[in-house]
């Protein structure tokens, strides 16, 4: 462990120089450096001095062999560029744009760029992955193949000795020792991050023929990977807590007292017009009996029209009322120099007769990452340098924020659109930057507003009971129309020889009804609990010697299979065979005897529709939901509750974990589409044959832009 002390006097000293060379270092492209150390909180971080001070060895190494790097580069990607058939491709993802809202809004008039894109080249719908969520489907969009090749089955999956759900792609483990000393202790070694996805990104494949590419917050990019390019994180980016996304809202109201999904709620008092308390940061890893590190603030309140101000390490922000801050720097202070920096963004939403204070998650700072949040290191530090600190959290968007109720939709709209700027300000700065190449950039904003927004559709949503109906009916078809300008400003940007491709990995449709899985596998005998439904979270009191099947994540259903799981107790071969088949039997059309609908159009075994090394490792089967029901909120925390059906009040009112046919994304381009029925699983390869690069054999989709 090295002072930080000394890396900061360097960034400050030499900061000019080192801007310099982290310059040369994005323009020439070199190999990234793992330099990280230390848990906390589940997850490592500490000063990023070690990072400083190798970028700039780095650096010097790369200014002094850039003549010969420059040749070497030039001569590989003219070999490879010489079988291409365009100069560049730009992919612009617009994670969950739905075809049907799309083709309306186009019939209307309101989509004129998208409709001149479809005419220019060609439109279709696009087949989305099973099931039918972000990671899934972008992991088959990088890689061209399907779950059992990749390894990404659901946001969650489970842990095979503990049974509780756990992220799919990306996990951490600390270091293995440590020396003590007193109060302290000091880790040996470094943590590893493993990136649990498999198979090899389309981008890693073009890097080596030579093809360079810039990727921008595509899902399950964490942590990110080496190849020839460069690359920001995007979805399993944690904050700096160590979570994937926890809010702190701050409140004097004595009323408001209750715990929160997503955030934590906390009780100050206004004294004299000042509210005085601290921000919680990641465990401090130097101690044996590890506690938060915090940093104090103070908000001086409002008074005769002076703007409220936020107090933190002496320096002091302007707080106005309902408008977000700008990033505001934090360090934590781990010991004497040594500090791991962290921003968030400020929102107050009321000031008299209570001040209430949202906080932002904690992210992690892209200018002196405690974590390795793009490739290079220093790919960051450049966007932060050029274009101001932006969110680095995977799941950027504080959904459960709303959902709580602590921000209310016109909060929500603003925090997303933020968060969408500062994507586009990075997509053409890539664009312009990448004249030869791939850029990919996905944008969320799509999905998380649809998400939250749903509601406004359908007037008969549970979810609007309570809530206003009329302020933002129309949030989504705006949504759609900004969009539209977005495709418009980028084929703006490019030119002839650039193939375009515009894309969603799903559509979108109400979630209405929940159902949890769990508590009909109880009520059918397949999963057993050791006393009464209590609907505990994260499987309390599951009998596991006497269960046969469970459900974790949005859709999987895992029987627990002897020698798998770490109390299984059914058997691969026939067993395991007629038990799937019994599951699908019943589950398949179960109807919901409140509205008296299917709430199950299909039930799929995945050894018959998924085909790769790593099939055994996911669910043995995925759920089809009928449009308007999905896994319920207590199903997904490992619940059994009494009842297999419950109302969605929650904001989040739409989805798009349903039966895959039914939510198929968009495919646009400025070319030609020889395909009626184009998979995800297609565009990776598409963009290889572009490019003249072979696509591998494992590869489950086909090339289909000529």
């Amino acid at each position: 462990m090295t002072s930080r002390k000394f890396g900061s006097l360097l960034w400050g000293g030499y900061r000019p120089v080192l801007l310099l060379l982290v310059g040369a270092l994005v323009l020439l492209y070199p190999q990234p450096v793992e330099a990280y150390i230390g848990p906390g909180a589940g997850i490592a971080f500490v000063s990023s001095f070690f990072i400083v001070i190798i970028t700039i060895i780095l650096a010097l190494f790369t200014l002094l062999t850039w003549p010969i790097r420059w040749v070497f580069q030039t001569i590989r990607s003219r070999g490879a560029l010489r079988k291409s058939r365009t100069k560049r491709v730009v992919i612009v993802g617009l994670d969950g744009q739905d075809p049907e809202l799309t083709e309306q809004f186009m019939q209307e008039g309101l989509l004129p760029n998208f409709k001149k894109l479809q005419e220019a080249g060609a439109y279709r719908r696009l087949r989305t992955s099973l099931p039918a969520e972000s990671p899934v489907a972008w992991s088959c969009f990088q890689t061209g193949s399907n779950p059992g090749r990749h390894r990404v089955f659901d946001f969650l999956m489970p842990n095979m000795k503990s049974y509780l759900p756990e992220l799919c792609s990306a996990k951490i483990e600390p270091p293995a020792r440590s020396i003590s000393l007193g109060r302290y202790q000091f880790p040996i070694g470094k943590p590893r991050i493993l990136f649990e996805r498999k198979s090899q990104s389309f981008w890693k494949i073009l890097g080596d023929y030579g093809v360079f590419s810039t990727v921008l917050r595509v899902p399950i990019s964490f942590p990110p990977e080496k190849f020839k390019g460069l690359l920001l994180s995007a979805m399993s980016a944690p904050d700096l807590l160590g979570t994937q996304g926890t809010f702190s809202y701050y409140s004097s109201d004595p009323a408001e007292k209750g715990k929160f999904t997503g955030g934590v709620q906390i009780p100050v008092e206004l004294s004299n017009g000042s509210v005085a308390s601290s921000i919680k940061g990641p465990e401090n890893p130097m101690l044996k009996e590890p506690h938060e590190m915090e940093v104090p603030f103070r908000v001086d309140v409002s008074t005769n029209g002076v703007p409220s101000r936020l107090e933190i390490a002496g320096k002091s922000y302007e707080l106005p009322l309902r408008e977000y801050t700008d990033w505001i720097p934090l360090e934590f202070r781990a010991g004497p120099g040594m500090k791991v920096k962290g921003m968030s963004r400020f929102y107050l939403l009321e000031s008299k007769p209570h001040v209430k204070l949202y906080m932002s998650p904690v992210n992690i700072a892209p200018d002196d990452p405690a974590l390795p949040i793009s490739q290079p290191v220093t790919y960051s530090m450049y966007l932060a340098k050029t274009q101001g600190n932006f969110c680095t959290l995977g799941l950027a968007e504080d959904t459960w924020a709303l959902n709580e109720r602590v921000l209310d939709e016109e909060a929500f709209l603003k925090q997303a659109y933020l968060v969408h700027a500062e994507r586009e300000r990075m997509l053409f700065d890539a664009i312009e930057k990448t004249r030869r190449g791939a850029v990919v950039c996905v944008f969320d904003i799509t999905d998380r507003l649809q998400h939250m927004f749903f509601r406004y559709l359908d007037p008969d949503h549970p979810a609007n009971v309570g809530k206003d109906v009329t302020e933002h009916k129309n949030a989504i078809r705006d949504l759609y129309v900004e969009m539209d300008k977005l495709v418009g400003r980028v084929m703006d940007s490019v030119d002839d020889e650039t193939a375009l491709v515009v894309m969603s990995d799903h559509g979108f449709k109400p979630f209405k009804r929940g159902v949890n899985l769990n508590t009909w596998l109880h009520q059918n005998g397949y999963l057993v609990l050791k006393g009464e439904a209590t609907g505990a979270e994260w499987f309390e009191g599951v009998d596991w010697e006497r269960t046969r099947a469970y459900a974790v994540g949005f859709g999987g259903i895992y029987l627990n299979i002897k020698g798998r799981e770490a109390q299984g107790i059914v058997e691969r071969g026939e067993e395991s065979k007629q038990l799937k088949q019994e599951i699908i039997e019943g589950l398949t059309g179960l109807v919901d005897p409140e509205h008296d609908r299917s709430a199950i159009r299909a039930v799929y075994d995945t050894r018959e529709v998924f085909s790769g090394p790593y099939v055994g490792e996911g669910p043995n089967l995925v759920v089809g939901f009928s449009v308007g029901y999905r896994v319920s909120w207590t199903c997904a925390t490992g619940a059994v509750t009494s009842e297999v059906f419950e109302d969605n009040t929650r904001s989040w009112s739409g989805d798009h974990t349903v039966n895959p046919p039914d939510v198929p994304g968009i495919l646009f381009a400025n070319r030609r589409i020889d395909s009626d029925d184009p998979s995800i699983m297609d565009i990776g390869p598409s963009v290889l044959d572009l490019f003249g690069v072979p696509v591998p054999e494992y590869c489950d989709g086909s090339p289909i832009i000529p």
